[in-house]
C-alpha cells in the first residue's frame, strides 16, 4: 500500500522523476504516515475490540496494556481512545457505564472508604496516544469503579492508530474508502513545507479535497438502515433541537 500512496501523492504534487525530484521519498513516506495517523483519529475508522484484565485493588489502567493484536499482523499500533467497556460475566458480558471525568472524580473517587467489587462504571483520564507508529500509548488511561476485588476480563472498544508503513509489505489498518483521502493530506504536508503563499493555497485546496473524501467515506460506511445512529453521522433532528427555523415556506418552517 505504501507504493500506491507514494505514487498518488507524487501525482498530486506533479513530482517529476529523478534526478529532479521535488520531494525525497523518505519525506513523502513520513508525511503519508503522519496523514494516516491524523486520519485514524479524526475518522475513528480503525476500531478494534481490545482486551485487558483488571488487577485486584488497582483501578487505573493504561491504554498501552490493552491487547489489540500483533501490529505486524493487524496493522494497528496502539489505542487513541476507548469508547466503551464491557466486563465478562458468566458466559456473557455486562456494559460498564461511562462517566465524564468531573462526575467520576466527584461521585466515584470522592470516597474515603471505597468498597471493592466488580467494576460497574469507568472514565477516561489520561488523554490519547503519545505518537504514531513508533510512539507509545502510555499517556492514555482509564479508571474503573468500584476498585476491582479480583481479576476481571474487560473488552474495550478502541479507536486505534495504524503502524507506520515502512515498505509495501506493511499491513494497512485504515480501511477503504478512507485510504483515498490519505494522499491528499500527505500532499498538504509537502506543500506546507514549501512555506510560500502559492503552495499554501494549493495545500488548502488539497485539504478541502481530503475533508470531502473523509466525509464521503463515513457516509458510505454507515449502513442505510438507521445510519444516523452510527459514528460521526449528523443528527437529522438537530435543527429542531436547537430551535432553528427554516426559510419561510420551506419544509423546515
Amino acid at each position: 500500500m505504501l507504493n500506491q500512496y507514494l505514487l498518488q501523492t507524487q501525482r498530486l504534487l506533479q513530482n517529476p522523476p529523478a534526478p529532479t525530484s521535488l520531494y525525497a521519498t523518505a519525506d513523502l513516506t513520513a508525511w503519508i504516515n503522519t496523514a494516516r495517523g491524523q486520519l485514524a483519529g479524526e475518522a475513528e475508522c480503525c476500531k478494534v475490540l481490545g482486551t485487558i484484565s483488571t488487577i485486584a485493588t488497582q483501578n487505573s489502567y493504561s491504554f498501552s496494556n490493552i491487547n489489540v493484536g500483533v501490529p505486524a499482523t493487524t496493522g494497528v499500533q496502539g489505542v487513541i481512545h476507548v469508547s466503551s467497556l464491557h466486563v465478562g460475566v458468566a458466559n456473557g458480558q455486562r456494559w460498564l457505564t461511562p462517566r465524564p471525568w468531573p462526575w467520576f472524580s466527584l461521585y466515584n473517587l470522592n470516597n474515603p472508604v471505597p468498597q471493592p467489587g466488580p467494576p460497574r462504571e469507568w472514565s477516561q483520564f489520561g488523554q490519547g496516544a503519545a505518537g504514531t507508529g513508533t510512539g507509545s500509548s502510555a499517556t492514555g488511561t482509564f479508571v474503573v469503579d468500584p476498585v476491582p476485588d479480583d481479576v476481571y476480563a474487560l473488552t474495550a472498544t478502541c479507536v486505534c492508530y495504524p503502524v507506520a508503513l515502512v515498505d509495501d509489505t506493511t499491513p494497512e489498518a485504515i480501511p477503504y474508502l478512507w485510504t483515498d483521502a490519505v494522499p491528499f493530506f500527505a500532499a498538504c504536508y509537502a506543500l506546507w513545507s514549501a512555506q510560500n503563499n502559492a503552495r499554501e493555497a494549493d495545500a488548502e485546496r488539497y485539504f478541502n479535497s481530503y475533508t470531502m473524501f473523509v466525509e464521503r467515506a463515513r457516509k458510505a460506511s454507515n449502513p442505510s438502515v438507521n445510519r444516523w445512529l452510527y459514528s460521526q453521522s449528523g443528527d437529522p433532528a438537530q435543527a429542531n433541537k436547537m430551535q432553528v427555523q427554516g426559510k419561510p415556506g420551506g419544509a423546515g418552517g
